[in-house]
Protein backbone atom coordinates (compact mmCIF):
# COMPACT_ATOMS: atom_id res chain seq x y z
CA UNK A 1 0.00 0.00 0.00
CA UNK A 2 1.33 3.44 -0.91
CA UNK A 3 2.43 5.70 1.89
CA UNK A 4 0.00 8.51 2.67
CA UNK A 5 0.96 12.05 1.76
CA UNK A 6 1.57 14.32 4.77
CA UNK A 7 -0.63 17.43 4.90
CA UNK A 8 -0.83 20.20 7.50
CA UNK A 9 -4.15 21.96 7.96
CA UNK A 10 -4.64 25.12 10.01
CA UNK A 11 -8.24 26.18 10.63
CA UNK A 12 -10.23 28.84 12.40
CA UNK A 13 -13.81 29.99 12.73
CA UNK A 14 -15.19 33.35 13.78
CA UNK A 15 -18.57 34.84 14.48
CA UNK A 16 -19.89 38.39 14.71
CA UNK A 17 -22.43 37.77 17.42
CA UNK A 18 -23.06 34.22 18.54
CA UNK A 19 -25.31 33.43 16.77
CA UNK A 20 -24.67 35.87 13.96
CA UNK A 21 -22.70 36.21 10.77
CA UNK A 22 -19.81 33.77 10.74
CA UNK A 23 -16.75 32.88 8.73
CA UNK A 24 -14.17 30.15 8.48
CA UNK A 25 -10.60 30.12 7.23
CA UNK A 26 -8.21 27.36 6.17
CA UNK A 27 -4.51 27.22 5.34
CA UNK A 28 -3.56 23.91 3.72
CA UNK A 29 0.13 22.97 3.43
CA UNK A 30 1.57 20.13 1.38
CA UNK A 31 5.29 20.12 0.70
CA UNK A 32 6.10 23.51 -0.82
CA UNK A 33 2.45 24.16 -1.69
CA UNK A 34 0.18 26.44 0.30
CA UNK A 35 -3.51 27.03 -0.39
CA UNK A 36 -5.94 29.27 1.46
CA UNK A 37 -9.73 29.06 1.53
CA UNK A 38 -12.53 30.81 3.35
CA UNK A 39 -16.29 31.17 3.40
CA UNK A 40 -19.12 32.27 5.60
CA UNK A 41 -22.76 32.07 6.58
CA UNK A 42 -25.14 34.86 7.52
CA UNK A 43 -26.63 33.14 10.58
CA UNK A 44 -24.48 30.63 12.44
CA UNK A 45 -22.42 30.09 15.58
CA UNK A 46 -18.72 30.14 16.35
CA UNK A 47 -18.66 26.38 17.01
CA UNK A 48 -20.31 25.66 13.66
CA UNK A 49 -17.69 27.77 11.90
CA UNK A 50 -14.85 26.01 13.73
CA UNK A 51 -16.16 22.60 12.64
CA UNK A 52 -16.89 23.83 9.11
CA UNK A 53 -13.31 25.06 8.71
CA UNK A 54 -11.91 21.58 9.37
CA UNK A 55 -14.51 19.95 7.12
CA UNK A 56 -13.78 22.38 4.28
CA UNK A 57 -10.05 21.76 4.57
CA UNK A 58 -10.37 17.97 4.59
CA UNK A 59 -12.89 18.00 1.72
CA UNK A 60 -10.32 19.70 -0.51
CA UNK A 61 -7.95 16.74 -0.30
CA UNK A 62 -8.16 14.68 -3.48
CA UNK A 63 -7.05 11.36 -1.95
CA UNK A 64 -6.52 9.90 1.52
CA UNK A 65 -3.76 11.71 3.42
CA UNK A 66 -2.13 11.84 6.83
CA UNK A 67 -3.32 15.19 8.19
CA UNK A 68 -2.19 17.23 11.18
CA UNK A 69 -5.05 19.61 11.99
CA UNK A 70 -4.20 22.69 14.07
CA UNK A 71 -7.13 24.54 15.63
CA UNK A 72 -7.64 26.93 18.51
CA UNK A 73 -11.09 25.40 19.10
CA UNK A 74 -11.13 23.21 22.21
CA UNK A 75 -14.65 22.16 21.15
CA UNK A 76 -13.38 20.72 17.88
CA UNK A 77 -10.08 19.28 19.09
CA UNK A 78 -11.52 17.72 22.26
CA UNK A 79 -14.38 16.16 20.30
CA UNK A 80 -11.74 13.79 18.91
CA UNK A 81 -8.87 13.97 21.41
CA UNK A 82 -11.21 13.16 24.31
CA UNK A 83 -13.25 10.70 22.25
CA UNK A 84 -16.56 12.52 22.67
CA UNK A 85 -17.55 12.03 19.04
CA UNK A 86 -17.22 8.24 19.26
CA UNK A 87 -19.42 8.11 22.36
CA UNK A 88 -22.01 10.35 20.73
CA UNK A 89 -22.07 8.15 17.63
CA UNK A 90 -22.44 5.01 19.77
CA UNK A 91 -25.27 6.63 21.74
CA UNK A 92 -27.27 7.71 18.68
CA UNK A 93 -25.90 11.30 18.78
CA UNK A 94 -27.06 11.84 22.33
CA UNK A 95 -24.88 13.21 25.13
CA UNK A 96 -24.54 11.54 28.53
CA UNK A 97 -27.49 13.64 29.76
CA UNK A 98 -29.58 12.13 26.90
CA UNK A 99 -29.89 15.51 25.17
CA UNK A 100 -29.17 15.75 21.47
CA UNK A 101 -25.61 16.63 20.44
CA UNK A 102 -25.45 20.15 19.05
CA UNK A 103 -24.14 20.46 15.49
CA UNK A 104 -24.49 16.71 14.95
CA UNK A 105 -24.78 17.27 11.18
CA UNK A 106 -21.26 18.71 11.15
CA UNK A 107 -19.84 16.20 13.63
CA UNK A 108 -21.14 13.34 11.45
CA UNK A 109 -19.57 14.86 8.34
CA UNK A 110 -16.25 15.45 10.13
CA UNK A 111 -16.24 11.95 11.62
CA UNK A 112 -16.75 10.47 8.14
CA UNK A 113 -13.80 12.51 6.82
CA UNK A 114 -11.57 11.26 9.65
CA UNK A 115 -12.31 7.76 8.40
CA UNK A 116 -11.00 8.66 4.93
CA UNK A 117 -7.87 10.42 6.19
CA UNK A 118 -5.53 9.72 9.11
CA UNK A 119 -6.21 12.83 11.15
CA UNK A 120 -4.43 14.02 14.27
CA UNK A 121 -5.90 17.07 16.00
CA UNK A 122 -3.64 19.60 17.73
CA UNK A 123 -4.84 22.41 19.97
CA UNK A 124 -3.09 25.74 19.45
CA UNK A 125 -3.50 28.80 21.59
CA UNK A 126 -5.62 31.38 19.80
CA UNK A 127 -4.36 34.92 19.27
CA UNK A 128 -0.91 33.98 20.54
CA UNK A 129 1.23 34.96 17.55
CA UNK A 130 0.93 31.62 15.78
CA UNK A 131 1.34 32.91 12.23
CA UNK A 132 -0.86 30.35 10.47
CA UNK A 133 -3.57 30.42 13.13
CA UNK A 134 -3.62 34.22 12.84
CA UNK A 135 -3.88 33.93 9.05
CA UNK A 136 -6.88 31.61 9.38
CA UNK A 137 -8.49 34.13 11.73
CA UNK A 138 -7.93 36.88 9.12
CA UNK A 139 -9.50 34.70 6.43
CA UNK A 140 -12.52 33.91 8.64
CA UNK A 141 -13.05 37.59 9.49
CA UNK A 142 -12.67 38.58 5.82
CA UNK A 143 -15.43 36.10 4.96
CA UNK A 144 -17.75 37.76 7.50
CA UNK A 145 -17.03 41.20 5.99
CA UNK A 146 -17.72 39.83 2.50
CA UNK A 147 -21.24 38.82 3.63
CA UNK A 148 -22.06 42.51 4.15
CA UNK A 149 -21.34 43.41 0.53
Amino acid sequence: MAELKQVTLYTDGACSGNPGAGGWGVVLLYGEHRREFNGGERETTNNRMELTAVIEGLERLKYPCRVDVYSDSAYTVNGFAEGWVYGWEKNGWKKADKKAVLNDDLWKKLLALTRVHEVIFHKVKGHADNELNERCDELARAAIKALDK
